[in-house]
């Protein structure tokens, strides 16, 4: 399974990279970080059948949950069977912002 790195987010969205970056927290989750990370667009993971196949397929797609674990793993599984270029946050939401990376609010 593809993974990404904080320092490897950042530098793709500094460099202008074309990619998909979605939110996969849990919506409790979400609305209690009340931030996000610029760019993402939120989908519930409860959700994913009714939603992946909506997911832009000539780009690679990079997903979060909150801790990098269980949510964003298996969605970037399930997407990269698609056939999807599809990896997960290494360390989720906290990573990114424990790193001090900057976030935006919802």
């Amino acid at each position: 399974m593809s993974r990404i790195t904080v320092c490897e987010l950042a530098e793709w969205q500094a460099a202008g990279c074309t990619f998909t970056l979605l939110d996969v927290r849990r919506v409790a989750v979400r609305t209690a970080d009340a931030a996000e990370i610029h760019g993402a667009r939120w989908l519930d993971p409860d959700s994913l059948f009714t939603w992946k196949d909506s997911v832009p397929r000539d780009r690679p797609v990079v997903l979060y949950c909150a801790h990098g674990h269980e949510i964003s793993q298996g969605i970037a599984a399930t997407l990269e069977a698609m056939g999807l270029d599809a990896r997960y946050l290494i360390d989720g939401f906290a990573g990114w912002r424990d790193a001090g990376r900057p976030t935006q609010g919802l």
